[in-house]
């Protein structure tokens, strides 16, 4: 029995890695890193489907349901918002390598509200057993002068959001 648990332990993804890579308080570097017992073609198609993991507390409309990403220069990680009729852009496509790197920019969550810009980058690359998915998002702009409070909340925000990632992507089928 114990080399079962211990072999569940082995395919078990890793737990996500979190650092605020550097704060000042005009912006911040955070990064977000987990290991999936999955192919690469399937974690980057994982991330692709946010509104399939995407935790709606952290939506405008409260229901993740509502996000999609479209994967293209120019598309947008964006979200209807039915209840108004309106609509948020998240996020911009600007940079996109099949199965391996999509680069979003803009001002995620509340930080559309500051003067601020970002550039989120998402890698997928291929590791012993699986992948792993680094996401490192670099703020910069005015933020209130308030970069180096804003970097730990960003940061905690993002690291339940790759968690729960890690938990859909685990958990997809490995046809």
């Amino acid at each position: 029995m114990k080399w079962i648990a211990a072999a569940a332990l082995c395919l078990a993804p890793t737990p996500a890695m979190a650092e605020v890579v550097s704060s000042s308080p005009h912006g911040f570097h955070v990064r977000q890193v987990v290991q999936l017992v999955i192919p690469t073609p399937l974690a980057y198609d994982g991330f692709t489907k946010i509104g399939e993991w995407w935790d709606a507390e952290h939506t405008h409309s409260g229901d993740s349901a509502n996000l999609s990403l479209t994967l293209s220069p120019g598309g947008c990680f964006c979200e209807r918002i039915p209840k108004t009729g309106g609509a948020v852009e998240h996020l911009r496509v600007s940079y996109i390598e099949p199965g391996k790197r999509i680069v979003l920019t803009g001002a995620l969550g509340p930080l559309l509200y500051e003067g601020t810009a970002g550039a989120m980058d998402i890698q997928v690359e291929r590791i012993a057993g699986g992948s792993r998915v680094t996401l490192d998002y670099k703020v910069a702009g005015f933020a209130t002068g308030n970069g180096q409070a804003l970097a730990p909340l960003v940061d905690s925000v993002l690291g339940d959001q790759m968690k729960r990632f890690r938990t859909y992507a685990a958990s997809r089928p490995r046809s």
